[in-house]
């Protein structure tokens, strides 16, 4: 087993959520901030607001005219997707690199975020969520402590694959047991060293095991149904893709049907093409 001391340590060789998210994070989160607040953090940070109005103006939208301030942006666009881009624009760079304790190639975790943060973001609309940018950003994070933890899990890969096949556990649970934390608890301490609201922590953490009998974590429970439906379309498997739980009782807290879900599945591929040309976008390539 690792020394966590030597794991938790590593935390701060990333790169933190920049204090222009924080503070997005922070308004959305409140109930009584005003749009105007958010228009203003936004548009002092003159570089931000360059690449999220070229974003906005790409034919991934396909306005009808063009996006000229970032106030026109949260008109057309709504507050939650403006949110979404601005987030993903400001988290890139500790998802690019390649995860090879956990098989995934350069860009690989980055595309995998996007796409499992944005079918969090419609599955949280069709519910009618009321804090949609909490489930979207918490779904781009969730995996952040895989940027850590890969190269543990690569020293100790057979360990791992040996106890989920013996003991019937699934990934997670022998990461935990060969390790000695897992890439969902490190991830929570990554968002608490972040100073993120303790509703992100709680969410990031429980991301694979959500509590399946509260409506209190309906958050976690819709993140971690968007997650699976990354799976189902093969979007983000790496070594680790195919020995997660499935719980049927998170699809039937939700209200989601096995037809809701292929439904998402389909309808996300339909828009995957769209969806990549997003992530470039908001990557900056």
């Amino acid at each position: 087993m690792v020394e966590l001391d030597k794991i938790i340590k590593k935390i701060d060789r990333l790169r933190p959520v920049s204090s222009i998210s924080s503070k997005i994070i922070e308004i959305t989160s409140n109930p009584d901030s005003s749009m105007s607040e958010l228009v203003d953090i936004i548009t002092y940070d003159q570089a931000i607001t360059a690449n999220l109005l070229r974003i906005c103006n790409s034919t991934y939208f396909g306005l009808t005219r063009e996006i000229t301030s970032i106030r026109h942006a949260v008109t057309y666009l709504g507050i939650s997707k403006i949110v979404s881009l601005v987030l993903m624009e400001t988290t890139t760079d500790n998802f690019k690199n390649a995860q090879s304790g956990y098989d995934l190639n350069e860009g690989d975790l980055w595309r995998y975020s996007v796409t499992s943060a944005l079918i969090a973001q419609d599955l949280a609309e069709q519910k009618q969520h009321t804090n949609i940018p909490l489930i979207f950003t918490s779904a781009l994070l969730k995996d952040i402590g895989k940027v850590i933890l890969h190269t543990y899990v690569k020293d100790s890969f057979e360990a791992i694959i040996n106890m989920v096949k013996k003991n019937n556990l699934s990934f997670i649970e022998a990461e935990k047991e060969i390790i000695g934390i897992d890439h969902a608890e490190l991830g929570a301490r990554v968002a608490e060293r972040w100073n993120l609201s303790p509703a992100m922590v709680k969410i990031i953490k429980n991301h694979h095991n959500p509590d399946r009998s509260s409506t209190d974590d309906i958050p976690a429970s819709i993140v971690y149904l968007a997650d699976s439906i990354c799976m189902m379309m093969g979007i983000g498997i790496g070594s680790d893709g195919l020995a997660y739980r499935h719980y049927q009782e998170v699809m039937d807290l939700l209200h989601f049907t096995n037809v809701d879900v292929q439904k998402a599945i389909a309808n996300s591929f339909e828009r995957l093409t769209d969806v990549e040309a997003l992530i470039s976008l908001a990557g900056g390539n």
